[in-house]
């Protein structure tokens, strides 16, 4: 398992429609703010300002295909203008389970990235694919 804090950070919010938004800083854009939302957006802030990652080099809710199907990655970076690490979160009440590990294991069959990494904001698992182990620790960029 991986011992994550997330950093102070400064969110935009606004209502819109009624519905509480959060400012996405990857994406440029106002989305609706839900319990996985929030996971995701701390887990950018601890990336930008714990690990040093710029958000030049992630996508967020990249869309894939897996098959026939269309499936969107939560957040993947990038190295050298290749997919590197996938980060699938989910709300702080969902367990980190088999059925999350399927899910991005899934994802990687079509990036064949180095670190797969799995959040619910309490906690946090990390896999460094190649060397076909768990870490403790994420990767400095």
């Amino acid at each position: 398992m991986v011992k994550i804090t997330f950093p102070e950070h400064n969110f935009r919010f606004k209502e819109e429609e009624g519905k509480e938004c959060i400012f996405d800083e990857v994406r440029c854009k106002w989305v609706r703010l839900t319990p996985e939302e929030w996971v995701r957006q701390n887990f950018i802030q601890y990336l930008v300002q714990v690990k040093k990652y710029p958000t030049a080099i992630m996508a967020v809710e990249k869309t894939i295909k897996l098959g026939e199907l269309k499936k969107r990655c939560d957040i993947v970076v990038y190295r050298h203008s290749k997919p590197w690490m996938i980060i699938e979160c989910k709300e702080t009440e969902v367990p980190l389970n088999d059925a999350v590990a399927s899910q991005i294991f899934r994802y990687n069959i079509t990036l064949d990235v180095d670190y797969l990494v799995v959040t619910n904001g309490h906690y946090t698992y990390a896999l460094d694919t190649k060397a076909r182990q768990g870490m403790a620790e994420l990767p400095m960029y």
